[in-house]
């Protein structure tokens, strides 16, 4: 599938005041993206699933623990916060930033 340099694969979600992204490039790259900044990024490989995950800082020293989950073969993202599941899916088309 051809993208556009302003189209993507992948999910995007705000939890508390910080927004995040998990990104599936065309090259199936797969990457973690809070508040714009790219946290994680994990290159495609031939074993399954491509993982990824951060922690998420927030005010008073609580922490959120985002994980997600790629299956190349069959185009499934898995995406946890705090082990709940909060996407399961072939990854959507999203707008980046310009």
């Amino acid at each position: 599938m051809a993208l556009s340099e302003y189209t993507l694969r992948g999910i995007e979600l705000t939890r508390w005041h910080k927004s995040f992204q998990v990104i599936v490039r065309e090259d199936d790259a797969l990457e973690l993206v809070v508040d714009g900044c790219v946290r994680k990024r994990r290159e495609p490989l031939e074993r399954e699933p491509q993982y990824i995950w951060t922690n998420i800082e927030l005010d008073w020293e609580q922490h959120h623990y985002v994980e997600a989950r790629f299956w190349r073969s069959s185009d499934l993202l898995k995406v946890t916060v705090n082990g709940e599941p909060v996407f399961e899916g072939a990854p959507p088309l999203i707008a980046a930033a310009r």
